[in-house]
């Protein structure tokens, strides 16, 4: 099926940048949609952004305007661009992939990567 792996975490100052990287390997399988959630302690995970296989993108109102989620089709990646970077952006980023498989039996899934620690001090 799908495996995805997230790189490109660390830790940055306040109002530095990072980007993240996700990419996506098997077989049988076209993307409909990927995301990126984040997860910081003690709080439940939440949608940071999200892009559909037409290209069209969401965020959570949260990083409207610092964060860029992208995609490369011809190698499977989805990256996610993150300025201005804040204290409250520190969490676990984890990559999502929608996908529908191209052999029986026939569906969509859905799969999570391990995640990448984003540390941003103050």
């Amino acid at each position: 099926q799908v495996q995805l792996v997230e790189s490109g975490g660390g830790l940055v100052q306040a109002g530095g940048s990072l980007r993240l990287s996700c990419a996506a390997s098997g077989s049988n399988f076209i993307i409909r949609a990927m995301a990126w959630y984040r997860q910081a302690p003690g709080k439940q995970r939440e949608l940071v952004a999200k892009i559909t296989s037409g290209s069209s993108t969401n965020y959570a109102d949260s990083v409207k305007d610092r964060f860029t989620i992208s995609r490369d089709n011809a190698e499977n990646m989805v990256y996610l661009q993150m300025n201005s970077l804040k204290p409250e952006d520190t969490a676990v980023y984890y990559c999502n992939v929608m996908y529908g498989r191209t052999t029986y039996p026939w569906g969509y899934r859905e799969v999570w990567g391990q995640g990448t620690l984003v540390t941003v001090s103050s």
